[in-house]
């Protein structure tokens, strides 16, 4: 199985590590660094995240790090990651499509 993140859930990465590095360009990167093990640690346990109450699809999951929610369909040889968000920002459907 392999990972592989969408377009929009790497530019949310990068806006949030932007934002993030204003204040602690360190910090950003540690952020970004472990998301993006977490992300990789999805080709072994794929189920491993809760799926996602706004859709309550078994494919669309989500695990979390930090304040963060790493979103994500499992499909049958690879794991996409549809978008980063923070746990307080509300989620656009059309996100998880």
């Amino acid at each position: 199985m392999k990972v592989v993140w969408s377009p929009l859930a790497i530019d949310r990465l990068a806006a949030i590590a932007e934002y993030i590095a204003t204040e602690n360009l360190s910090a950003a990167q540690k952020l970004v660094d472990e998301i993006f093990k977490r992300a990789s640690d999805l080709k072994q346990f794929p189920q491993i995240g809760r799926i996602v109450p706004e859709t309550e699809r078994p494919d669309i999951r989500e695990i979390l790090f930090q304040n963060y929610r790493i979103i994500y369909r499992v499909k049958p040889k690879e794991v996409g990651i549809l978008t980063v968000r923070h746990v307080r920002q509300l989620l656009p459907l059309e996100e998880t499509k």
